[in-house]
């Protein structure tokens, strides 16, 4: 390649996208090999501006790939159900990064509607600053997050200019910049609130709980509506009053504070250290199970699925799990189960034989259910996170083609994945593995004769997500055998609690 003037000629590019995505590749490869240290100061900083203008091209290059995935159904023939799991999963990125990608195609991206035609994108000035290499992903979101808490009653031409605004001050600043720049074009829209009605309350509720972390807390966030806050602020404090509902202090008065012993709250008043941040945790705590003991109705309301194993019943240690994909550490599992209906199914922690099975033998299709989850604990399509409450028992063979309802021809699956089983491409078959490291696990596999490439499909695949205790260098030491005595009295006193 010849070079004039210290810049090489225009490179001839090939049309073909794979091509071209290739040849990208071999750029940032070639690229990462070149040593640094030597190059000048200028040129450092020029190579730094043009690969962030590089990588904020690509993000507009992402959405339109995104476009066309999702548009043409691509991500079935990768064996996928969903855009979102494609990339979460078939490309590895995770749930975050997955919705991030789609929030920024949703927004600059060119969608096809039912009628075969191109839409512009929901955000046009945006898009074409991405095209442009001026702002990038990250900027989208933020300006797509603005413009979702304009409220409905705004006119389309004030929503557009906002938009067109917001892409223009993009250029200029950060993305935290964006998002101030957007807390002020929201308050001069809607200075007082009067504004927003209804329909954007009823939009933007939501309460969400986190993900456990390694110490098995979570976090919570959540946007309420004025409805849900004046109950709340109405019910806890009764619950969450000094002295009420306090765990410990075995003295302390349970229930509302007006049923209360008036002496007997007044003295756990006296000790009672918790926050008032403690203190609504505990009643709001205190408020589910009421709800679930059926309180003032006479009956028991709640259900609560666990499973462990006979080792760590007996020792009370350990991790137990419930059906909603909610780890309880095994010292706090009798607390728990004392105020609701339990069903625990206990498991040897050798053979993974069925020990135990409580308070579900009356009815089969419960007991079976039971048993779906001490073994799958979730969905058993690869990759799927989905907890077990969200599954239903999915017959191999189908219901339909003289399937079984069987334990050994039963597996969990969500909606989606229950609803994906089928012969043709795109679909996927499922078995119960009968021999190798991973025997009595549900497996599955894409359907058809043909896969990407033209090669076969890829061989049966098993989900670790709920079973990750299970993965290679994971595998749990085998315990001593505990006595049957020891494993019967913490079975008596769990069911008995």
């Amino acid at each position: 390649m010849s070079v004039s003037e210290g810049r090489p000629d225009p490179v001839l590019l090939p049309d073909d996208p794979a091509a071209l995505a290739r040849l990208l590749e071999a750029a940032a490869t070639k690229f990462a090999s070149l040593p640094l240290s030597a190059v000048p100061e200028d040129a450092l900083l020029e190579t730094v501006e043009t690969l962030e203008r590089t990588h904020r091209r690509l993000d507009g290059v992402d959405a339109a790939v995104l476009v066309e995935v999702s548009d043409r159904g691509v991500y079935r023939k990768a064996g996928y159900l969903s855009v979102h799991q494609y990339l979460a999963q078939g490309l590895r990125l995770g749930d975050g990064a997955a919705r991030r990608r789609r929030v920024s195609a949703a927004g600059i991206g060119r969608f096809t509607d039912l009628q075969g035609q191109t839409r512009e994108p929901v955000l046009p000035a945006t898009a074409v600053a991405v095209g442009e290499g001026a702002i990038g992903a990250d900027h989208v979101r933020e300006i797509d997050a603005v413009m979702d808490k304009i409220p409905t009653a705004i006119d389309a031409d004030t929503r557009a200019r906002a938009e067109a605004q917001l892409a223009w001050v993009a250029r200029e600043l950060s993305p935290a910049g964006v998002r101030t720049a957007g807390i002020r074009l929201l308050a001069h829209l809607d200075p007082d609130g009067t504004v927003t009605d209804e329909r954007d309350r009823k939009r933007l509720r939501g309460f969400t709980v986190l993900p456990q972390d390694l110490r098995l807390m979570s976090k919570v966030r959540g946007y309420l509506t004025p409805a849900l806050r004046a109950e709340m602020e109405a019910a806890l404090p009764s619950w969450a009053a000094p002295g009420m509902n306090n765990p410990d202090d075995p003295d302390s008065p349970s229930g509302t504070v007006e049923s209360a012993d008036p002496a007997a709250l007044a003295a756990a008043v006296e000790r009672d250290t918790r926050t008032p941040g403690q203190r609504t945790h505990d009643g709001l705590q205190a408020l589910l199970r009421a709800s679930h003991t059926g309180a003032g109705r006479g009956r028991r309301s709640g259900d609560l699925v666990i499973t462990v194993t006979d080792h760590e019943l007996a020792e009370r240690a350990g991790i137990a799990l419930t059906a909603t994909g909610t780890r309880l550490p095994v010292a706090e599992l009798i607390e728990v189960a004392a105020t609701a209906t339990p069903h625990l199914a206990v498991f040897s922690a050798h053979t993974g034989q069925a020990l135990y099975l409580g308070r579900g033998r009356r009815l089969a299709s419960r007991a079976q259910r039971l048993m779906l989850f001490a073994r799958d604990r979730g969905c058993t399509a690869p990759g799927c996170d989905a907890p077990f409450t969200r599954t239903q028992a999915h017959h191999f063979p189908d219901w339909a083609d003289g399937g079984p309802t069987d334990i050994d021809h039963l597996g969990a699956a969500c909606g989606r994945h229950n609803r994906s089983v089928g012969p043709r491409p795109g679909q996927w078959q499922t078995m119960i593995l009968i021999d190798g490291p991973h025997a009595g696990r549900v497996a599955w596999r894409p359907s058809g004769n043909t896969s990407r490439g033209g090669t076969r499909p890829p061989g049966w695949r098993i989900n670790q997500i709920h079973h990750a205790e299970l993965l290679p260098g994971h595998e749990p030491q085998p315990p001593p055998e505990p006595s049957e005595s020891r494993i019967e009295n913490y079975l008596d006193t769990l069911l008995a609690a």
